[in-house]
């Protein structure tokens, strides 16, 4: 019931606009088309064909109890062996049952630029995550391009993966003890930092600066949470990370704060942002498993190690996030949890 995706162009990815307007108006058009590709469940139905829900919740068993603690929330399920081919997948895994399914159903951002974030030319999603999840797939069924994907927001990703109705969730997804209870996690693949984007004629130098001003953030994420420790700043929620762009260019905000790879896109759009200020927090991201599924989590890790080893994702880095500078060392994985 999927449809196999193309390879994305990466050579036409649009520019930044040249005038503030074209820029505001360029970001709502995104937001129109989102929605009007989206149902009332947030899924993605561009040239894409989900599989059935309740397929889905038929292959998933019943969550396990939670971890009565989490010393170490990096600390993920332990690749198991060497990672099989898509032929050699053991029977009864949750791997086997996808490649049976015929495709990887995945929760990403749709509006989030450099991670994950619809090409405007070529109408494809595209990203560093996305990459991610193009190598999760090569392994499971020799084929990069075998995805489903979800467009969800920040505030969805724990409920998609609780409920059953993904496989995986990479969306700039920062790995702590909170969400163990409820998901797994993989091993951390990228480490990003909260920083602020204001506008070029800004005086801050960090978010310290902002009492008084108006910050916007996405529901349901750290980012948002973490605000409240600034007094005097008074945190704005939106649904969306591209909804606070479009408070910031309207003027309804004074800033953004967010994971320094997303605020990147955002002043690669605006050349009238700017990111400043060192970053406030560690964001650890991590792909989300249901629960119950540590064999795909085991899985995944493995597909990590490949990646971190044989520089599939340097190259990856070095695509979509060299703005940022050199690639860094991979995130070294930790190990040593148990069911």
């Amino acid at each position: 019931m999927t449809q196999t995706l193309a390879t994305p162009d990466r050579s036409r990815r649009a520019g930044a606009r040249r005038r503030r307007t074209g820029v505001v108006a360029t970001v709502l058009a995104t937001a129109l088309v989102l929605a009007a590709c989206s149902g009332p469940s947030g899924a993605d139905d561009l040239r894409l064909t989900e599989a059935p829900p309740e397929e889905t919740a038929e292959e998933a068993p019943a969550a396990p109890a939670a971890p009565a603690e989490c010393a170490d929330p990096l600390a993920s399920y332990a690749p198991e062996g060497a990672l099989p081919g898509p032929d050699a997948l053991p029977g009864g895994s949750t791997m086997a049952a996808i490649r049976d399914r015929g495709s990887l159903i995945v929760g990403v951002s749709a509006d989030t630029l450099l991670m994950g974030a619809r090409n405007s030319l070529s109408g494809q999603i595209e990203g560093f995550d996305i990459d991610v999840l193009h190598e999760i797939s090569r392994a499971i069924f020799g084929d990069p391009d075998r995805l489903t994907f979800r467009v969800i927001t920040s505030g969805q990703r724990l409920e998609v993966l609780e409920n059953g109705e993904v496989d995986l969730v990479a969306r700039a997804f920062t790995i702590n003890c909170e969400r163990w209870e409820s998901i797994a996690f993989s091993a951390e693949y990228y480490h990003a930092g909260q920083k602020v984007l204001v506008t070029r004629d800004s005086t801050a130098s960090g978010i310290a600066d902002l009492e008084g001003q108006r910050v916007c953030a996405p529901e349901g994420t750290t980012t948002l949470t973490r605000l409240e420790q600034f007094s005097g700043i008074e945190p704005v929620p939106a649904t969306t990370h591209t909804q606070c762009l479009v408070l910031f260019q309207q003027g309804k905000v004074d800033a953004i704060t967010g994971d320094d790879t997303i605020l990147a896109g955002f002043a690669a759009q605006d050349p009238y942002a700017k990111v400043v200020g060192e970053a406030i927090s560690d964001e650890p991201y991590g792909i989300g498993v249901p629960a119950q599924n540590v064999d795909m989590v085991r899985f995944v890790n493995g597909v990590l190690e490949q990646m971190k080893s044989d520089g599939r994702w340097a190259a990856i880095y070095g695509e979509w996030l060299g703005g940022l500078g050199p690639a860094p060392t991979p995130p070294a994985a930790v190990y040593g949890r148990t069911p």
